[in-house]
């Protein structure tokens, strides 16, 4: 159900402008790759609560999709995290138990320039 949800949204999306962030489905709740956009890259980042459609091993911003950016996470690993104005951006496809936070402390690895980044919730493991 959940697939056919992020599919439909990312559709829907793309048929109104979205951003490539969007047609790749960056930041969506996922459980594993078919939940994500696999045609196009971004795979289930399942070390995250709830998963997290996204690119891992970025070096710089210009690895990542438009308007998301390479972002260090506390685990050491470098991540294309979506980037946001406000919480809500962060979770059009994430449940309320799930939720992501528009983070200003997020460790962009060019540097901040103002932005803020939709991080996932930890998994607790």
């Amino acid at each position: 159900m959940m697939k056919l949800l992020s599919l439909g949204f990312v559709i829907a999306l793309a048929a109104c402008g979205g951003s490539e962030a969007d047609e790749l489905g960056v930041g969506a709740q996922c459980t594993s790759n078919d939940d994500c956009n696999p045609d196009i890259g971004p795979t289930c980042l399942t070390q995250f609560k709830g998963g997290y459609c996204g690119l891992t091993g970025c070096q710089l911003d210009a690895d990542c999709p438009e308007d998301s950016a390479c972002v260090m996470h506390d685990d050491g690993v470098n991540y294309c995290f979506r980037i946001c104005a406000d919480k809500a951006q962060c979770n059009a496809n994430r449940d309320v138990d799930n939720e992501a936070n528009c983070s200003g402390t997020a460790d962009f690895v060019e540097g901040a320039m103002g932005r803020k980044a939709c991080v996932p919730p930890s998994s607790g493991i």
